[in-house]
């Protein structure tokens, strides 16, 4: 128990809360369906999730030092297993978007102590092959996540998807509590209200109004008012940010390039990558037919890519520069996703797995190396700060990459069909336009819908790629002959605040 407790008990919790990014994605036409959802709604099952999770990551970090490292692990597992009752509760869509909301809040409890728990708990060699354990564990959470979704959406029901976290949650937290000794941060840490607070409403007011121009147009009042918020939200950020004695994030870090092009890649990484699987899941059970099932298993491809590249590069790259496995990473997503814009009215998945197959390559490359990245980047002091706000705005990415994707899907689909498709897609989803449209030109709105996403996706990639390998540079210690630092940092911030560490995708 001295050895495995700890670990177990922190995996099942990580297992948990990263299934959850995904899980629901090919079960949200059967949302839909039970809980009359319009396309706009779905979007926030997954981004309410995400941004929440993104949101208050950092502060969560910030307050586990401080109040007890266990202790906010614990709250923030238990937290997560009442939203995900309500989550399975839940008999309108507002309830369920609200519930996932308040299961982000424990997931980022969750998350922010995963790693600092393990640091306090294993040294050395144990330490190592404890984060190996762990970050195995999270990047099967992210396979599992579709099939499993779609297993129990198709059997008990999509509730279930919620349901099953509960008996998993009181194992972790007595696990937790038996196995796992309380740990704190250094004395006379402060948590960053101020920037907690200001970061939560920009990143929330951007996604808002990104969905919202997507049924009521980009200068709409509601769309507007949003945007103005979230700005204002911002600039009331950077000078709290500066006065803060312990912040978030220390700004001069962005006059950093280095970690200035890691933030970007890590940024554009989730969001081009994973932001429109959730409408290539509505597509294909939708439109094609396929089961939930059937649909969770055709991202098989794609994670199975993506696991068997990571261990290619974590044994064979080890000495690669962060820049190229990054900024190469990122162009091959890319290139997938331009792979992906093929589709038209006579096309089925088949033809999403060469785009597939190029992602999960990508992902391969990125998802091991870009928190690696980001700590080589700052001194071993704020390897823990690097770390969380690498987490931080991969969530960030996820959930807005969701909304860009999501607005461009319906401004393109109602291009096609006419303005009255807008105020179907607006009250019932793509499901709803079914008795409205012939098949055909259904099909063909969508299909050209999703090939103007994984385009925008595609070109996002690019830029983004691009920016990496700009900016990216090695160190003056590595370009003198002396190798980065990258392995101990990354030791090291596992025992520091916020977590660092690279978290499974998305």
């Amino acid at each position: 128990m001295r050895t495995w407790g700890p670990l177990t008990a922190v995996c099942l919790g990580t297992f948990m809360l990263l299934l959850d990014v995904t899980i629901v994605i090919v079960a949200l036409p059967d949302m839909a369906r039970a809980l009359d959802a319009s396309l706009s709604d779905l979007q926030w099952v997954v981004d309410g999730y995400a941004l929440a999770l993104a949101a208050l990551l950092l502060g969560a970090g910030a307050t586990a030092d401080i109040l007890g490292r266990r202790r906010v692990h614990v709250a923030g597992t238990v937290l997560f297993a009442t939203a995900s009752l309500l989550c399975g509760l839940a008999h309108g869509p507002d309830a369920l978007v609200a519930a996932r909301a308040l299961q982000g809040v424990g997931a980022a409890a969750m998350l922010a102590t995963t790693l600092p728990l393990l640091g306090a708990v294993y040294q050395g060699r144990q330490r190592s092959a404890a984060l190996g354990v762990w970050g195995a564990v999270s990047g099967a959470a992210a396979a599992v996540g579709p099939v499993l979704g779609g297993l129990l959406a198709e059997g008990p029901g999509w509730r279930w998807i919620f349901w099953v976290n509960l008996p998993v949650s009181v194992v972790a937290v007595w696990l937790t509590l038996k196995a796992v000794p309380e740990s704190r941060g250094p004395r006379g840490m402060r948590v960053d209200w101020a920037g907690t607070v200001t970061f939560a409403v920009f990143a929330g007011g951007t996604a808002y109004a990104v969905v919202r121009a997507g049924t009521d147009g980009w200068t709409a009042p509601a769309t507007l008012i949003s945007f103005a918020l979230a700005a204002l939200a911002l600039a009331c950020f950077v000078p709290a940010e500066r006065r803060a004695a312990h912040p978030l994030l220390d700004l001069s870090l962005l006059r950093r390039p280095a970690f200035v092009g890691v933030m970007v890649g890590a940024f554009a990484f989730n969001g081009v990558a994973f932001g429109v699987t959730p409408y290539l899941s509505i597509w294909m059970q939708t439109l094609l037919g396929m089961s939930p099932v059937r649909g969770g298993l055709t991202l098989l491809p794609m994670t199975v890519a993506a696991m068997v590249t990571a261990v290619v590069v974590g044994k064979r790259l080890h000495g690669v520069p962060a820049r190229l496995t990054v900024g190469g990473g990122l162009l091959l997503i890319a290139a997938g996703c331009f792979c992906q814009a093929v589709l038209d009215a006579g096309s089925d998945w088949t033809a999403l797995v060469p785009g597939f197959v190029l992602v999960g390559v990508g992902t391969g490359f990125v998802a091991p190396t870009v928190a690696g990245a980001a700590l080589a980047a700052v001194e071993p002091a704020r390897a823990g700060m690097a770390g969380g706000a690498v987490n931080t705005v991969r969530q960030l990415g996820y959930a807005l990459g969701v909304a860009v994707f999501g607005t461009v899907v319906t401004s393109r689909m109602t291009g096609a069909l006419g303005h009255d498709a807008s105020h179907t897609l607006a009250g019932g989803g793509a499901g709803a336009l079914r008795g409205s449209f012939p098949e055909h030109l259904l099909r063909s709105a969508f299909a050209s819908g999703l090939d103007a996403a994984l385009m925008t996706a595609g070109c996002a990639g690019v830029v983004a790629a691009v920016l990496v390998l700009v900016l990216v540079r090695p160190p003056r210690a590595a370009a003198a002959g002396v190798t980065a630092p990258a392995g101990p940092a990354l030791r090291e911030a596992s025992g520091d605040r916020a977590g660092g560490g690279a978290a499974a995708c998305p």
